[in-house]
C-alpha cells in the first residue's frame, strides 16, 4: 500500500496566503490586528517557538507583541499582565507561553484571558464551550489536527476515531472537535490496557502522547488515516514524532509528517484565531 503524505507546510502556505489579504483590509480599515504573546521562561525552545511566532506574524501582516515578565515572574503579575492584555481594545489575541515559573499554573492564569481574544484556546471557558459546542477558540493544535484532515477530504462521520493523549492542549480538545464531526471517538491514555488493541480498530489515529515514536505500524489497521501531533527532539537534533514512521509507511493509507505536517497548521491557525477576533471589532 502506497501511504500517502499529509503535508501540513502545503495548507498551512494557503492559509497565511488568505490571512494575509485579510490582515491588509483590516489594517485599512483602521483595526490592524494584533497578538500579544506573554512569557515567563528562559526556557530556549520555548523562545525558539516565540520567535518563529513572531516571524510569521510579521509576514502576514500581523503585528505581534511579546511580553517578556521573566522567568521569576509571580503569579500575580502573569495574571495582571493577561487581564490588562484582555482590557486593551487594541490586542486581538493574547497567548501565554509555556513553561511557566513553578509556582504558576497554566491553567489557572489561562482563566484571566478573554475568551474573546483566547486564541489558543487555553481558557478554561474556552474549553467548556468546545466541550459544550458553543462558539469559541480551540486550542490551536487540536484544531490543526481537524484541519489537516478537511484538507485531504478525509471522512470523520461515522468513522472510529482513536486519539493517544488525553492533555487539554491536544487530546481532550481533538476528540471534542471529531465528535462534533459525529466521529466515534475513543481516547486512549497511559493507563489504557493493550494500547494496540484499540489502536488497531481505528479509521483515524491521531497520536498526541508526547513520547518519541511510541506508535509503530503495529498499532495501526491497514488503510488507517494517521496523524502525529508529537515533536520529540531527535537524536541527530532533529525533529520526531510520536509515531515510527518508517514502520507505518505502506499499511496506513496517509500520514503527517514530522516536521512538516501539524505544527505548519498549528502557527497558522493561532494567526487565523488573531485576524478572526480582529474582524469582530472592524467597522
Amino acid at each position: 500500500m502506497t501511504t500517502v503524505e499529509l503535508s501540513g507546510s502545503v495548507l498551512a502556505r494557503e492559509l497565511r496566503a488568505k490571512l494575509a489579504e485579510t490582515a491588509a483590509a483590516l489594517t485599512t480599515a483602521g483595526v490592524p490586528p494584533r497578538l500579544a504573546v506573554v512569557v515567563a521562561t528562559e526556557d530556549e525552545s520555548s523562545a525558539w517557538y516565540v520567535r518563529a511566532l513572531a516571524k510569521a506574524a510579521a509576514k502576514t501582516g500581523i503585528d505581534c507583541d511579546v511580553v517578556d515578565l521573566g522567568a521569576t515572574a509571580e503569579p500575580a503579575e502573569i495574571r495582571t499582565k493577561l487581564a490588562a492584555l484582555s482590557a486593551d481594545p487594541a490586542v486581538h489575541g493574547i497567548i501565554l507561553q509555556t513553561p511557566l515559573p513553578p509556582d504558576a499554573k497554566a491553567e489557572e492564569l489561562a482563566a484571566s484571558i478573554s475568551p474573546e481574544k483566547d486564541v489558543d484556546g487555553a481558557s478554561p471557558l474556552s474549553l467548556g464551550r468546545i466541550s459544550a459546542g458553543l462558539p469559541a477558540f480551540a486550542p490551536a493544535t487540536a484544531a490543526a489536527v481537524l484541519a489537516v484532515l478537511d484538507y485531504y477530504e478525509v471522512p470523520l462521520a461515522g468513522r472510529h476515531a482513536v486519539v493517544v493523549g488525553r492533555s487539554t492542549v491536544v487530546g481532550k480538545p481533538a476528540a471534542q472537535l471529531l465528535l462534533a464531526r459525529n466521529a466515534t471517538v475513543t481516547v486512549c491514555h497511559s493507563r489504557t490496557r493493550d494500547l494496540g488493541e484499540q489502536t488497531r480498530t481505528a479509521d483515524v489515529l491521531v497520536v498526541a502522547a508526547g513520547r518519541s515514536r511510541m506508535i509503530t505500524g503495529e498499532h495501526v489497521r491497514p488503510g488507517a488515516v494517521v496523524v502525529d501531533v508529537g515533536t520529540n527532539p531527535g537524536e541527530d537534533g532533529g525533529l520526531v514524532g510520536d509515531v515510527d514512521a518508517e514502520s507505518v509507511r505502506g499499511k496506513a493509507s496517509a500520514l503527517t509528517p514530522v516536521p512538516g505536517g501539524v505544527g505548519p497548521v498549528t502557527t497558522a491557525l493561532l494567526l487565523s484565531h488573531t485576524v478572526g477576533s480582529a474582524s469582530r471589532g472592524a467597522p
